[in-house]
């Protein structure tokens, strides 16, 4: 986190003490709770993708994907080692 940006959220009761309930028995503290909303919007926006990449890839056959993956892997290396 180099640059830092204070966000100012709200989240009912309920949700506020199970979190922090959650960070105090995992022995976290209140500074902790940034690095854990972090982490959650981190993983949500990773889960999301990864959906879209799967809803977009839906109607290829299991070769036609792996082809298509392989043929990514193939440029970025190449494109890697172009820059070496």
């Amino acid at each position: 986190m180099n640059d830092i940006v204070r966000w100012t959220i709200k989240v009912s009761s309920e949700t506020d003490l199970s979190l922090r309930t959650h960070l105090g028995a995992q022995g976290m503290k209140k500074g902790d709770l940034s690095r854990f909303v972090e982490d959650a919007v981190r993983w949500r926006i990773l889960d999301e993708t990864v959906q879209a990449v799967r809803a977009r890839n839906a109607d290829l056959s299991p070769e036609e994907l792996e082809a298509e993956i392989e043929y990514a892997v193939r440029d970025v290396r190449g494109t890697y080692s172009a820059k070496r």
